[in-house]
């Protein structure tokens, strides 16, 4: 198990486990972060990671995809 800063970029990940603080976990699962769903980085910009999850395409800061762990 790795944070997702760490994944492969283009290689498609399944999240193991979201940590932070009960605010950090609900504001990840309102973007449809969720234990059990397929991500995949599609591109870095600076600190922040653009990621496809379920249909849509998400762009996450370095600090949450850390919470992120798959």
């Amino acid at each position: 198990m790795m944070p997702l800063t760490y994944a492969e970029q283009g290689k498609p990940q399944i999240i193991k486990k979201i940590g932070g603080n009960p605010e950090v976990r609900q504001h990840l699962k309102d973007l449809g972060f969720n234990v059990g769903s397929e991500v995949n980085i599609i591109n870095s910009l600076g600190d922040n990671l653009i990621v496809k999850v379920r249909e849509s395409r998400v762009a996450v800061s370095d600090e949450l995809a850390r919470r992120i762990m798959v």
